[in-house]
C-alpha cells in the first residue's frame, strides 16, 4: 500500500460497532467531491500514525466553504501530538485569515502523553488551537459534534464553539477521567455519569443536543449552519417562506395567569412550519431559545416557558437566554421576545447561586445586542422579568400585546397585599374585607391593563393572535435595512 492510500485508510475501525469511520462521517458532513485535504502525509514515516490522527482540510456544504477539524478515533484513539495540533492549528489560522466557518468533528482521547513536548508546552501546541478559537469567535460559526471523547484539556475545544452534539453512549467531555478523579478527589463515577451526553445536556450545559447516532448529529450541523451566516458581516440567507405548522388559536394562551401550557405551540402557530431548531432545549426548560424562520427570515426566538417552573428566570436560564442573544448578536440574527414571566426566582437558593448576578449577564446581553428586537407579551410579564425580555427601556423595534397581556410590578394581589396590608388586617368582618380586597385589586388591573398601557407608549400595539404572525412579518421587513452602531466601545464587560 503506497503512502497516500496506508494514510487515508487509518486502522481498522470495525470493533467501534456504534461509530462511523472518520471518512464516512466526512462524506455525511461535505456536499459530494467537495472535500479538498490538507496534511494527509503528516508522520508518513510512522507505522503508527497515519495522518497523525486528525483530518483537516475544506468542503462544502450546501455550496458554502466550510473548514473541518475530524478526529481519526483508530489512530491512538485521536490524541493529539505535535502535528495533530499543527494541523489544527493551520486550517484555524486559514479560517482567520479567510473567515471560514469551522466544523469539528471531535473523537479524541487527549493528549498524547508520549508527546508532550509536541502537544502540551510550545507555541504551536493545544494553546495555539485555543487562542485561534476563541479569535474566531463571534466572527464566523464554530459547530463541535462530540462523536466520541473530548478528554482533559481538549474538554475544552468544545466549550469555545457556538453549538456542541453529542452523541448518546459515545460523546464525552471531562477534564479528567473517572480513575483520575477518584485519585484526587475519591469520588468513585462513571463516565456518563460525570462527563456523559445526557448529563451535559441536561446539567451541566456544556452540550446543546444529544443523538442516537453519528449521522443524526453530523446532518443536525448541516441545518444549523443553514441558519447562520458565513461570518459576522453578513446576515443569514433568506428563503422563501411557508406557513406556520398550526393556526394561533384564541385558547391557546389561557387567560387564567396560573395555568400552564406549553410555548412551543405559540412558536409553531408563528413561525414558518417545522423551521424551529431549539437550542439548550434539555438544560434550563424554564425558558426555550432558537432559530426559527419568520417568512423565510432567520429569527432567534428567546420565549419564557409557563409549563416548567412557572417560567420564571433562574441561573441557568438566564445563562441559556443570555449566551443565545449573544450568538443572534455576533452572527445578525433578529431577536424575537415572548413574554410570560412572573420574574427572577426570589429565594436563599438562588441568591447564594448569585442571580443578581447572572441576572445581569442576561441584561448586559439582551441591552448590548444591536440587531433588530421586538418583544411580545404573550400574557403576564412581571417585575425585572419584564426588563430581561427586553421591556420598552431596552429600545426594542416594538413592544406587541395580546389581548390576554397584563405587565405589572408584580401580581394585582400582590400587590394590594403590600400596599394595603394593615387596612386589611383592620377588617374583622370576612365579607368586608374580601370586597374591600377586591376592589382594590380592580384599581389596580385597571391601572395597569392594556388600554392603560397604550395610551401611555409602553405598548405599541395590541395584537389579536390570529394576527400575530402577519404583524411580525411586517415588522422584520421594515427592519430590513438596520446597520450597526460605530466607535462606541470595543465590548462591554460582563458580570462574573
Amino acid at each position: 500500500m503506497d503512502a497516500v492510500a496506508w494514510a487515508r485508510a487509518g486502522f481498522d475501525p470495525s470493533k467501534w460497532t456504534t461509530k462511523l469511520p472518520v471518512r464516512d462521517r466526512l462524506a455525511l458532513l461535505f456536499d459530494p467531491g467537495s472535500f479538498v485535504e490538507d496534511g494527509l502525509l503528516a508522520s508518513a514515516g510512522e507505522d503508527s500514525l497515519p495522518a497523525d490522527g486528525v483530518i483537516t482540510g475544506v468542503g462544502r456544504i450546501e455550496g458554502r466553504r466550510v473548514g473541518i477539524i475530524a478526529s481519526d478515533f483508530t489512530v491512538k484513539a485521536g490524541s493529539w501530538g505535535q502535528l495533530t495540533c499543527e494541523k489544527q492549528i493551520r486550517i484555524l489560522e486559514r479560517a482567520d485569515r479567510d473567515l471560514l466557518p469551522m466544523v469539528y468533528l471531535v473523537d479524541a482521547a487527549g493528549g498524547r502523553l508520549t508527546d508532550q513536548m509536541g502537544f502540551f508546552p510550545n507555541r504551536r501546541g493545544a494553546s495555539a488551537i485555543f487562542h485561534l478559537q476563541v479569535r474566531l469567535s463571534g466572527r464566523v460559526p464554530q459547530i463541535c459534534v462530540l462523536l466520541g471523547p473530548s478528554a482533559a484539556g481538549g474538554a475544552y475545544m468544545p466549550a469555545f464553539c457556538d453549538w456542541v452534539g453529542m452523541v448518546e453512549g459515545n460523546g464525552s467531555m471531562y477534564l479528567a477521567s473517572p480513575r483520575i478523579a477518584e485519585k484526587v478527589t475519591g469520588e468513585i463515577t462513571t463516565l456518563e455519569e460525570m462527563g456523559g451526553a445526557m448529563m451535559h445536556a441536561s446539567v451541566s450545559g456544556c452540550g446543546d443536543e444529544v443523538f442516537g447516532s453519528d449521522w443524526e448529529a453530523i446532518s443536525a450541523t448541516r441545518l444549523l449552519l443553514s441558519y447562520l451566516p458565513d461570518d459576522f458581516r453578513d446576515a443569514p440567507a433568506r428563503v422563501a417562506g411557508v406557513p406556520p405548522g398550526r393556526p394561533f388559536t384564541d385558547g391557546m394562551v389561557p387567560t387564567d395567569p396560573n395555568t400552564a401550557y406549553d410555548v412551543r405551540d405559540v412558536i409553531e402557530s408563528v413561525v414558518d412550519g417545522a423551521s424551529f431548531f431549539e437550542i439548550k432545549a434539555r438544560w434550563a426548560e424554564e425558558i426555550v431559545v432558537g432559530f426559527a424562520r419568520l417568512d423565510g427570515r432567520v429569527v432567534g426566538l428567546v420565549a419564557n416557558q409557563p409549563k416548567v417552573r412557572s417560567g420564571a428566570i433562574f441561573v441557568d436560564s438566564a445563562d441559556k437566554a443570555a449566551r443565545f442573544i449573544s450568538m443572534c448578536d455576533a452572527y445578525n440574527v433578529p431577536l424575537l421576545f415572548l413574554h410570560d414571566v412572573p420574574g427572577f426566582m426570589v429565594g436563599v437558593q438562588v441568591e447564594r447561586q448569585g442571580i443578581i448576578r447572572h441576572g445581569a449577564k442576561l441584561i448586559v446581553a439582551m441591552s448590548s445586542a444591536e440587531v433588530p428586537k421586538i418583544s411580545v407579551v404573550l400574557r403576564k410579564t412581571y417585575a425585572a422579568g419584564f426588563y430581561a425580555m427586553c421591556a420598552p427601556g431596552f429600545e426594542p423595534r416594538a413592544t406587541l400585546a395580546l389581548p390576554t397581556a397584563t405587565i405589572a410590578p408584580m401580581t394585582p394581589e400582590a400587590s394590594v397585599n403590600a400596599v394595603y396590608a394593615n387596612k386589611i388586617a383592620a377588617i374583622s368582618d370576612p365579607v368586608e374585607r374580601a370586597d374591600y380586597v377586591a376592589a382594590r385589586i380592580a384599581e389596580q388591573e385597571a391601572e395597569l391593563g392594556l388600554l392603560r398601557m397604550g395610551s401611555r407608549l409602553v405598548v405599541d400595539a395590541v395584537v389579536e393572535p390570529g394576527a400575530l404572525r402577519a404583524e411580525l412579518i411586517a415588522r422584520l421587513a421594515d427592519a430590513d435595512g438596520w446597520t450597526r452602531e460605530t466607535g462606541r466601545r470595543h465590548h462591554t464587560i460582563s458580570p462574573v
